[in-house]
């Protein structure tokens, strides 16, 4: 190697290799440089100065913002170094509320994990958080239905703003006021509910304390599973279980456990539908069998309207994502005659099981849908999905949530036996389970409206540029003697860009159907899962392409499940079950 192609970090030389900045070379070498305000997908912002590193000439430089220079020499671990990071962890500490024992945030807040690596167990300045409190006696937002908002516990690191802004569009919190004064709010101080936040959470998912997190609605459910009067019921999205094996030493990447066989882990559905029967569910269903309705319904409704008759109804956009809706509602009213008219997986097969229930038992009934969703709690609020001024869903968990359930009650996940989903709906299709990621739902559709049935037609699907972790995707389909052409988007932003095109007329941007997710990636990187690296969220999703190819079933319109509930059912009900027209309402997120 020459000078030119490599930098000295702490006396190893590293090569440079399309790095933007220093810190994604330290990270290269093996080296875990303190971080709060910086992630790969968000802007350089530099704030918290944790990054900093020595020069040769015994300067300090951010590492996050610094570009990496040929030759250059840098340490990352010296004494004058740990002494200004532990000071930095201080003085966040002194102007942070430091009730850990009872945050939703105790044992993964990055500022609780790094004042216990930098050995602080003192703090010398007083707690100024304490004073803030007591003077404005407002610090918690609680308005909104998905995300609950703590202003002492937050280190102003700006995750949040720039991934509500950059990633997501949506520009409902900002930094408001100047020095000491300096907080993240809404406007004109409003709570979240009053501005424009579509409860996408994704603000939640990149805070490393606990100034954000997801709203926590454990309570109600455990009140109701302790009364024995009441029939309590639930759902699992197709996301969750390639989520919770990871927090409890499963490893989704690798399916195997520490000292475990290969295959322990990875989808972990049989283990989630054990621990939810002996936190006392009555009955435990797969939202995939919701996911096989939505597909039958989109694509018949598709055909409807495709090819174009007098421009009537095109592209048609998917309306599985409640936070894609409110956003369409908020920024592009326009558009919502152009939402597919179908309900999320979780609100048909919500309504589906109620329906059921009441056919065979007098019990009063609660059912819960297990999210990876933030925004799914303000959907089941909707007053769109109430029948007799009750909710379809009655509670909404998130995969966070349901991980705190199991470890309050002391159940041994690891040790439980995989058991099945109950009868009648215990019929799910391979087309269901990769709803959970971005692309998922276009490939289900597609597989219904091919006219090839083969399994070499399945393969031919799975190469057209549907599957992918990228934000946007573009494919066709020939549907007889016309081609259906389809974009695919995640991440807010995305969508916004993607509308914006549309909007010009330009033949390039010109779509038959548009599948938009809120969160990137889809559902498996929803801000209700545990936080984790984008590498992980990719997992996740290869997971549940893992559990597809194990299904006997690839279609939806062959599940024998469908037949039945169409013949039976939802027979003369399917547009009162499995549709909706959406309304401003006085609802917010």
């Amino acid at each position: 190697m020459t000078n030119r192609e490599y930098m000295i970090i702490d006396g190893i030389p590293v090569q440079i290799n399309g790095e933007k900045n220093i810190l994604e070379l330290i990270r290269k070498a093996g080296i875990d440089l303190p971080t709060f305000c910086y992630h790969s997908e968000l802007s350089i912002y530099g704030a918290c100065r944790m990054c900093m590193i020595e020069t040769e000439r015994g300067g300090l430089e951010a590492a996050c913002s610094t570009p990496p220079a040929a030759g250059m020499r840098v340490k990352t671990n010296t004494g004058r170094l740990r002494k200004y990071r532990k000071m930095i962890l201080e003085l966040l500490l002194a102007n942070h509320c430091r009730d850990c024992t009872t945050c939703d945030n105790n044992g993964t807040c990055r500022l609780q994990d790094l004042a216990r690596r930098f050995n602080i167990h003192d703090v010398r300045f007083p707690n100024t958080a304490t004073a803030v409190n007591n003077e404005n006696n407002n610090t918690i937002d609680d308005s909104s239905l998905c995300i609950t908002r703590d202003h002492s516990k937050c280190i102003l690191c700006g995750d949040c703003v720039r991934m509500c802004s950059e990633i997501q569009a949506v520009g409902a919190i900002d930094f408001v006021h100047r020095g000491a004064n300096m907080k993240v709010g809404t406007v004109f101080g409003r709570g979240l509910a009053e501005s424009n936040c579509v409860g996408c959470g994704q603000c939640a998912a990149v805070c490393p304390t606990g100034a954000i997190v997801v709203k926590n609605d454990t309570a109600k459910v455990w009140k109701a599973l302790d009364d024995r009067n009441i029939k309590v019921t639930c759902q699992i999205a197709p996301a969750v279980r390639v989520a919770v094996g990871r927090e409890f030493g499963l490893e989704e990447s690798t399916g195997a456990a520490a000292g475990k066989a290969p295959g322990a882990a990875g989808n972990t559905i049989g283990r989630i539908v054990a621990v939810l029967r002996r936190l006392g569910f009555d009955e435990v269903f797969d939202t995939a069998t919701g996911a096989d309705l939505t597909v039958l319904e989109e694509s018949n409704e598709f055909l409807k309207k495709f090819p174009r008759k007098d421009g009537g109804g095109l592209p048609l956009f998917t309306s599985c994502c409640p936070a894609w809706v409110q956003y369409a509602e908020k920024n592009y009213p326009h558009l919502m005659s152009h939402l597919s008219t179908a309900r999320s997986p979780m609100q048909m097969f919500a309504s589906v099981i109620k329906e059921e229930v009441s056919r065979t038992s007098s019990r009063p009934h609660i059912h819960v849908a297990i999210m990876p969703c933030t925004a799914k709690k303000f959907e089941a609020a909707r007053p769109e999905f109430r029948r007799n001024r009750t909710p379809v869903v009655d509670y909404v968990l998130t995969t966070q949530e349901l991980i705190r359930m199991i470890r309050e009650s002391g159940i041994l996940f690891n040790e439980l036996a995989p058991e099945a989903v109950d009868m009648p709906f215990g019929t799910i299709t391979g087309a269901g389970l990769i709803f959970g990621v971005t692309g998922g739902v276009t490939e289900a559709v597609l597989r219904r409206l091919s006219p090839d049935k083969s399994a070499a037609a399945l393969q031919t699907i799975c190469y057209q540029g549907v599957r992918g972790m990228e934000g946007v995707k573009t494919t066709s389909i020939q549907i007889g003697e016309n081609e259906a052409r389809i974009a695919i988007v995640s991440g807010l932003k995305n969508a916004a860009d993607l509308i914006e095109n549309m909007k010009s007329g330009n033949p390039e941007y010109q779509f038959d159907f548009v599948e938009v997710m809120a969160c990137p990636g889809g559902c498996v990187s929803g801000a209700g899962q545990p936080p984790a690296a984008f590498t992980i969220k990719e997992e996740r999703g290869s997971g549940l392409y893992s559990a597809d190819r194990l299904c006997t079933i690839k279609r939806s319109e062959e599940n024998p499940l469908m037949i039945s509930l169409y013949n039976d059912l939802l027979k003369g009900r399917v547009h009162e079950l499995l549709h909706v027209q959406y309304h401003k309402e006085d609802v917010h997120a």
